[in-house]
């Protein structure tokens, strides 16, 4: 921000300074009542909050733009610049304005920036690293991730500083995008030298922040973390020998120092993310099933339908277990077991359902203690939720589970802090300390007293009276109060002779005196900084509570994450019996066999009274490997192969099914290659777009996948996309690396030959009836291939206009007449059907009929400029008895 030293405020040379410590970020500038924000700065948050952009000294030479709102509304406006991917710098007054006066008052030889309240940057937001709720998704987790180019590897990590989730994992470019694609990181953190690789292999969508060399070095990574965790090493997190994932999460603590995120204590272990563990799904297999996010806005998502979770922390363990499905049979059949119980204990569903809707978002609020941000209230809803704890770790220690009762086990009461908050804590504390009446009467003498003062002091003045009227007989007794020496004993002076030698006289009136006692000295030292010192109380002894709160953070982080286990599996049981689904039965063997299967969003979304078509899928690698999927148009062959993927999908993350059965030998890839668009950002057309997703499939595929391709080589000349379509299918089958389970659907009604020379290639087709010139889709699937696509009758539904669907079943009927379609011999004959186009000429003055030419010859050499209306109608009624003749 290029702006002259010279001519500046004192206020403004401060601002410059503070901006200058972080120049990439927008700085909120506290005045007073107001954040305002100055220069580039003011015109970008203008832009983004929509508020008035004014100049700060409109008349001098160092005229700078401005931006403000209320300190209030911060909660309102900072979401929206976080949102908008800016960082921003919040610098706060640090002295209170009122005692800064106070200080100064009197003093000589001060400069101006003596007499300028401090201030100093209290926070540093950044996408990646926010902590409040207005900013934060409810059912989504904020990470954080880093990335760091290694020599044989890529290393990467992620923290969500909402949660303490700290994950690290390694691999090759592929794994670690596959990854970025997974947890969605609202900020990523690279060395600034390899800012060409990080675009080439991961591109420009991610929101990104570079940082020097010497944060990726392994012995500043090492050292960050051990001295985080208080460990000698890291052989307890599993982590030791990942040199690059070690590297990445040493650059994500650096990362929350230099953002001045110091208090990260929840922050308690370093999880390693392990490839073997987990369902390869890529970027493009998680939208084109739409997993987490439909492809049309008014689409609806798997995690729409199947998210019956209560819990926020349930909400977002369920998002990842969609994009990280099991692949070892012993942890998915232990979640089907839960499951199943829900079904068979209706009791004990109901009590954790009604316990888990008094739990809230335990997670992040126990994050918030961490960090010393935990309000009243927030404090009060972990109480309820560890109230909650209690009856569901007994629910689970009697269930005849045993991983339910494994759980009971591991959930932890934390008595003793639960007590101190019911005891220390009002029931229904303000938002906020400062609002007063937060800890609970009976917990502090002190406090008691004040507050007792504060709402009785005259009660308390006039017993102080009462009770020295009564002691020394002076009937006329009054208590009053004034501003120079405070409250006071008023005796009229025929009273004087009874006054106490203790009394201390303070003022001589003409029919009175005025005395002040030690005991309304000390009430009124009391009273009068009643307030003031209730405040300062209440704050402390809060501060007391949230500190000792943090030693049980382990334990209910515990809590937390267990919880949203029994949250995830109860939605799957609630789902289940909502839509009918049936419980899978899974094997390490090659074979899927699933029985009147369903689409589980499709079936949601049909209008009242439509049902559902099922449909049987059966595939292995023996018999059935590649089923070749035909049929028109609209019949549903792409559901179908959706179906198939999210069947299997649900089955490996532990839920039920939407099928009368289902077999599910283990797979562990998902590849999908359904429909492409241009990406012209980076120059790619839909064919290349097609082409890279078909090439990552292949590259990386093996005997246990599941493949789904849908239409492919549309993209390009019908002879090669034949040909590529044939040759990767070939590969498939007959490559024993790549005999993944697959199924194909296309209008390549030529691939249907391959049944008969690959022994494991089966044709099917989605059938249709016609009736009476019309297609009625019967969505069933059926053994063998099809020929007709039917492409003419879709875009008749579609809106097409009439002549141009009647003129395509024209061009149709020519081809199929002339018996040289597209893939036989011949080549059909265009120039006859260009011959026959419609035009400015009527299409049948150009057929070979002498008659038809006759009544041609006489229209062209009518005279229509002198022609009557009768010898019009004439003329017509001639042509019309020749055409009878005809």
């Amino acid at each position: 921000m290029a702006v002259q030293d010279k001519g500046l405020t004192p206020m403004m040379k401060q601002f410059f300074s503070m901006k200058a410590k972080h120049p990439e970020a927008l700085m909120l500038f506290r005045c007073g009542d107001f954040y305002e924000t100055y220069g580039e700065d003011a015109v970008i948050a203008a832009g983004i909050l929509g508020i008035t952009l004014t100049k700060r000294n409109n008349s001098a030479e160092n005229s700078v733009e401005m931006a403000g709102f209320p300190h209030h509304a911060l909660d309102t406006y900072l979401p929206k610049l976080i949102r908008a991917g800016k960082r921003v710098a919040i610098c706060d007054q640090l002295e209170d304005p009122k005692k800064k006066r106070e200080q100064i008052k009197g003093k000589k030889g001060l400069t101006e920036m003596d007499k300028m309240v401090k201030r100093g940057i209290t926070e540093l937001v950044t996408p990646g690293v926010a902590m409040t709720d207005t900013v934060l998704n409810y059912k989504e987790n904020n990470f954080l991730a880093a990335v760091h180019f290694g020599k044989a590897s890529c290393g990467i990590s992620f923290l969500d500083i909402s949660t303490g989730e700290f994950l690290t994992g390694e691999g090759t470019y592929d794994y670690v995008e596959k990854l970025l694609g997974n947890f969605s990181p609202k900020e990523v953190l690279y060395n600034r030298d390899h800012k060409q690789d990080f675009e080439r292999y991961f591109g420009s969508k991610h929101c990104v922040f570079e940082m020097d060399e010497w944060v990726f070095s392994e012995q500043n990574a090492r050292q960050k973390l051990l001295k985080h965790f208080g460990t000698k090493s890291l052989k307890g997190f599993g982590v030791e020998h990942m040199k690059n994932g070690i590297i990445a999460g040493g650059a994500i603590l650096q990362y929350l120092e230099l953002t001045q995120h110091t208090q990260i204590n929840h922050i308690t272990s370093l999880s390693r993310i392990e490839e073997d563990k987990y369902v390869r799904l890529d970027r493009f297999t998680i939208r084109s099933l739409e997993l987490i996010a439909p492809m049309q806005e008014d689409g609806s998502s798997l995690l729409n339908v199947i998210d019956r979770t209560v819990t926020a922390m349930g909400g977002r363990m369920l998002r990842r277990w969609l994009v990280f499905p099991l692949k070892d049979v012993a942890p998915i059949k232990e979640r089907l077991d839960i499951v199943d119980y829900f079904f068979q204990k209706p009791s004990f569903r109901q009590l954790v359902d009604e316990q888990l809707h008094r739990v809230g978002d335990l997670e992040r609020i126990v994050s918030k203690v961490a960090v010393g941000r935990v309000s009243p209230r927030e404090i009060v809803q972990l109480k309820n939720a560890l109230d909650a704890v209690r009856p569901i770790k007994e629910a689970c220690l009697y269930s005849e589970n045993e991983a339910l009762k494994r759980v009971g086990e591991q959930l932890n009461l934390c008595e003793s802090i639960k007590t101190r908050i019911e005891k220390e804590i009002q029931p229904d504390p303000p938002q906020l300390v400062a609002k007063g009446d937060v800890i609970a009467d009976g917990y502090n003498k002190e406090l008691d007293e004040l507050r007792t003062m504060r709402r009785n002091g005259k009660d308390y003045l006039l017993k102080i009276q009462e009770d020295e009227a009564e002691a020394t007989g002076i009937l006329s007794l009054k208590v009053g109060f004034n501003n120079v020496f405070g409250y006071y004993l008023e005796v009229r002076n025929t009273f004087k002779n009874k006054v106490p030698e203790t009394w201390i006289r303070k003022q001589t009136l003409a029919q009175a005196e005025r005395y002040i006692t030690p005991e309304l000295k000390e009430y009124e030292e009391k009273i009068l900084g009643a307030d003031e010192k209730i405040m300062a109380l209440e704050a402390r002894l809060f501060n007391e509570l949230v500190l000792a709160m943090q030693d049980f953070i382990p334990q209910i982080q515990i809590n937390a994450t267990l919880l949203a286990r029994v949250d995830c599996l109860l939605s799957f049981a609630k789902i289940s019996e909502e839509n009918t689904y049936i419980r899978p039965q899974i094997d390490d063997s090659d074979v899927l066999d699933i029985r009147q299967g369903r689409h589980p969003v499709i079936e949601t979304q049909l209008p009242i009274g439509e049902h559902y078509v099922p449909n049987d899928v059966y595939l292995d690698t023996q018999k059935q490997q590649v089923m070749m999927i035909t049929g028109p148009n609209m019949a549903g062959k792409s559901a179908l192969l959706r179906q198939t993927a999210l069947i299997v999908l649900l089955a490996q993350v532990g839920c039920f099914v939407p099928a009368e059965r289902a077999s599910i030998g283990l797979v562990d890839k998902i590849f999908t290659r359904v429909g492409a668009s241009d990406n012209l950002s980076l120059g790619e057309s839909t064919f290349m777009v097609e082409m890279t997703e078909a090439a990552n499939i292949l590259n990386n595929v093996s005997p246990r996948s599941l493949v789904l391709f849908d239409e492919l080589g549309r993209g390009t000349s019908t002879y090669d996309g034949i040909s590529i379509a044939w040759a990767i299918v070939e590969y498939l089958h007959e490559q024993a690396k790549a005999r993944a389970r697959t199924l194909f659907a296309t209008h390549y009604h030529e691939l249907n030959e391959m049944e008969k020379n690959f022994v494991r290639i089966k044709n099917y087709n989605v059938s249709v009836k016609e009736v009476d010139g019309k297609v009625i889709f019967l969505r069933k699937l059926m053994r063998g291939g099809s020929e007709h696509s039917f492409g003419i009758h879709v875009a008749e539904i579609a809106g097409m206009p009439r002549s141009i669907v009647k003129r395509a079943n024209t061009i149709l009927k020519e081809l199929e007449a002339d018996n040289s379609g597209v893939g036989r011999a011949g080549k059909p004959n265009t120039n006859k059907i260009a011959e026959h186009r419609d035009g400015m000429e009527l299409s049948f003055f150009q057929l070979d009929d002498p008659l038809l030419a006759q009544i041609r010859d006489e229209i062209l050499e009518l005279d229509v400029n002198n022609l009557t209306p009768v010898e019009a109608l004439n003329k017509l009624n001639d042509i019309k008895k020749l055409l009878k003749g005809k």
